[in-house]
């Protein structure tokens, strides 16, 4: 009797686990965007200033079409972004090595040491957390959390072709 009440209790438990992740999720999308909002009125950057700079930066350099793909903006919307960005000394447009008629843009280092400054605290704060786990365990975070965020791209791609 015990044990059908023990593996009876295992699945509940799989899926309070798995709503707690969830929660967890929610709350750490949450207080990233909250520090991101901060980080962006310190450096007089709007929220998606911010995520089409950390586009730029992660992939770069991106043509403006591309970046107003990967962001998910009108492409006007993305030359308004790029004006600010290329005017606060965040970004440079270039012509296309590949293409002279085309421009690419590509993030300038100038003001990262300003924006790290004030990453800091949470990088230190993650350092922390990082050390108080093994090898083993920070290689199962780190899998879950690049097949979390495939998932999200997945769900975001979904959304756009429908």
């Amino acid at each position: 009797m015990n044990h059908k009440l023990s593996s009876g209790a295992a699945p509940a438990r799989r899926r309070r686990l798995s709503t707690a992740i969830k929660r967890s999720l929610r709350e750490l999308r949450m207080q990233l965007a909250l520090l991101n909002l901060r980080v962006g009125a310190r450096l007089d950057l709007k929220d998606t200033d911010l995520d089409c700079l950390d586009l730029i930066a992660s992939h770069g350099p991106l043509s403006p079409s591309a970046l107003a793909r990967r962001a998910g903006l009108h492409p006007a919307t993305t030359t308004g972004i790029l004006d600010r960005l290329e005017r606060g000394g965040w970004v440079a447009r270039e012509r296309d090595p590949a293409d002279r008629r085309a421009v690419v843009v590509r993030a300038l280092h100038q003001r990262a040491g300003e924006m790290m400054r004030l990453y800091a605290p949470m990088n230190a704060a993650m350092d922390q957390i990082c050390a108080s786990y093994g090898e083993p365990e920070l290689e199962l975070l780190a899998d879950f959390l690049q097949r979390a965020a495939t998932a999200g791209q997945s769900a975001t791609e979904d959304l756009v072709s429908t």
